[in-house]
């Protein structure tokens, strides 16, 4: 049976600028780091994969010896201690419900289920989060039928296909019988370079990214009695008519394939 994969931020929910930008801030703030990143800044800080490569991006030589890190395992261990506080006060956002489901989520993830497809996440967010996430957007019964990818588990991130040639090894499943839900250029890079056909539903940090190679390009993924999907372009006709269904998932598995060489398209 075919495989849907989700990247997890952005996808699942709408977490960058109401759950890990103020996680990140709250982080700084109770280990006394001098910064604090805007939705301005942090709408640069979101295209660096993995939360300790961000919170890496803010050690200068100054800032780094004014917070007396003078050695490498010194920042090691304090960019590990930053991330650990900044998962648990991302965790309580996330079960706090001040981020729900993006349109379309559930309701996809149901009709997926319910086909016997395989179901899986993969981000570069720490697992516990992506979990977090997963069950607050599906509920906990449906949670439980995903295989979970995340955080460390490849040394080199998005937009590097890694993860994606992972999920594909461990779940048993070609790149012709998968397709991929991203939201940034990153993880759509990172998905067409391990071959895989993936719709974007942009987010509010990445509608006006390149998504050259995508199979779909859409708003959200829609709810037949909510949001509508917006087709923002549609290379190969899956015309989703405001909802993006398992029927249209279907199509575009027949569609032609990315190349994983060129990020050019070749049918399978």
């Amino acid at each position: 049976m075919p495989a849907l994969i989700f990247d997890c931020d952005g996808v699942l929910a709408d977490t960058e600028q109401y759950g890990h930008l103020p996680a990140f801030n709250q982080t700084f703030t109770d280990f006394g780091v001098p910064v604090q990143w805007s939705v301005e800044e942090y709408a640069e800080k979101v295209k660096i994969g993995g939360g300790k490569e961000r919170m890496r991006s803010i050690l200068t030589p100054s800032l780094t010896a004014s917070l007396d890190l003078h050695d490498d395992d010194a920042v090691d261990a304090a960019v590990l201690s930053w991330h650990k506080r900044k998962t648990e006060v991302y965790k309580g956002l996330v079960e706090s419900g001040v981020m729900p489901a993006r349109p379309g989520i559930a309701r996809i993830v149901q009709e997926a289920h319910d086909a016997g497809w395989t179901l899986a996440v993969a981000s570069t967010s720490a697992e516990p989060a992506v979990r977090a996430v997963l069950t607050h957007a599906v509920g906990e019964s449906l949670a439980a039928h995903f295989a979970v990818f995340a955080g460390d588990v490849v040394p080199a991130k998005k937009p590097a296909p890694d993860i994606y040639l992972l999920a594909l090894q461990e779940l048993g499943v070609s790149a012709n019988d998968a397709i991929v839900v991203e939201d940034s250029g990153n993880g759509l890079r990172a998905a067409v370079g391990a071959g895989l056909r993936t719709v974007v539903t942009v987010s509010g940090f990445t509608r006006e990214e390149d998504f050259t190679g995508a199979s779909l390009v859409v708003s959200s993924l829609g709810d037949p009695d909510g949001e509508q999907a917006e087709v923002l372009d549609d290379p190969y006709g899956a015309d989703p008519s405001g909802v993006v269904t398992l029927a249209t998932l279907q199509k575009l598995l027949s569609a032609p394939a990315p190349n994983a060489a060129t990020h050019e398209t070749e049918t399978p």
